[in-house]
């Protein structure tokens, strides 16, 4: 049976293939690299620094004794990092095509199960780490087999995974908050090196990994062929199932670790503090596909994208505005980030195929 997926969003911005490589004429050398400089810094590419710098300046002189503190940025950095970790997961899955509503939903059950299997297993440290994060893989790993096997859209494949998990966090917890974690556990989400948590250092580690895989690898290359197109990736031999399904699984690793981090946090396993990754997730991720690499999701794009709106955020607070300034902050912005890498995807596209054509038009005169 020939190796077929149903794509999960066919809307998703997806990049362009590459041109055919062309050797500038002589002379040109200079100016093509000037060119190539002018467009990594156009505020196309890189536009999140440059609202970064907008934000900094505003702040700095409308809040500047609390904004310019640097236990701010500190408390701010460290955060932020578990909502970065959780967009670096929801990259590898909508990298390959599946756009995976359930994100939330596993950070919640690795939060609770992490907890359950200290408090009621009596599980040492590190085996509920290895079976939180194991059962986030099995939750990736059927979210894949519903959108390969079952040929279910991904939409509703991950929506109806994502219930399944809050009936499972319901039930495990028993909407009850999970007290009593040990203090070494507690040590994992706020005990500092150098100047910054463990979660800091834990989410740049992996941010590292999956930024490899994707961009240094052939694992890497085939999960974005799938993602931009599962037909083409298909007919080139790419195995679309296997890499829609491990990608959901890596994904679900990811978020379950985050979650382990949520509630050693907090210290506690609370019921009802996944959802809330889901807007911030989704918003670093898209908005972060129009930094760098021109409508493709990556690593950087989304974990710089997850600090600059959280600077935002923050001088919103210490400025005294409304309690429900961040949601709509995101909201506008994942909102205006869907429409660029649209935008982005449609013009990158089109410029390559008209460069394709008028090779093609060359060479018909040159024959």
């Amino acid at each position: 049976m020939p190796d077929q997926a149903t794509p999960s969003l066919t809307e998703l911005p997806a990049a362009p293939p590459p041109p055919a490589p062309q050797t500038p004429p002589a002379g040109e050398g200079e100016g093509g690299r000037l060119a190539a400089v002018l467009r990594w810094l156009s505020f196309r590419n890189i536009s999140a620094i440059y609202i970064f710098a907008v934000i900094f300046v505003v702040f700095s002189i409308w809040v500047p004794d609390t904004f310019l503190a640097e236990s701010t940025w500190r408390a701010m950095i460290d955060s932020q990092a578990i909502t970065a970790l959780v967009a670096i997961g929801l990259v590898l899955a909508v990298s390959s095509g599946a756009f995976n509503l359930a994100i939330g939903a596993e950070v919640g059950f690795g939060a609770i199960l992490v907890a359950w299997c200290l408090t009621k297993l009596g599980a040492p440290i590190p085996v509920a780490l290895a079976l939180t994060v194991l059962a986030g893989a099995l939750i990736g790993l059927l979210s894949g087999l519903l959108i390969t096997f079952a040929r279910i859209d991904s939409f509703i494949a991950t929506l109806g995974v994502s219930s399944v998990l809050l009936a499972a966090i319901s039930w495990v917890s028993g909407d009850q908050q999970i007290l009593n974690l040990s203090h070494t556990f507690q040590q994992l989400g706020t005990g500092e090196f150098l100047i910054f948590t463990w979660p800091v250092w834990i989410m740049i580690a992996v941010g590292i990994v999956v930024w490899y895989v994707l961009e240094r690898t052939s694992a890497g290359r085939h999960i974005y062929a799938t993602g931009g197109n599962i037909d083409a990736a298909r007919l080139a031999g790419v195995k679309t199932r296997r890499v829609i399904i491990l990608s959901l699984a890596g994904c679900g690793m990811i978020t379950a670790l985050a979650g382990v981090l949520l509630t050693s946090t907090i210290a506690t396993g609370d019921p009802t503090v996944g959802p809330a990754y889901l807007l911030p997730a989704f918003t670093a991720v898209f908005l972060g596909s129009t930094q760098f690499r021109e409508g493709r999701f990556n690593v950087l794009g989304t974990v710089l994208v997850v600090y600059v709106l959280a600077a935002g955020v923050k001088g919103f607070q210490l400025a005294g505005a409304p309690t429900w300034i961040p949601d709509l902050f995101n909201g506008v912005a994942l909102l205006t980030a869907v429409a660029l890498a649209k935008f982005q995807a449609r013009t990158s596209e089109t410029h390559w195929l008209l460069r394709l054509l008028g090779r093609g038009k060359r060479e018909e005169g040159h024959d």
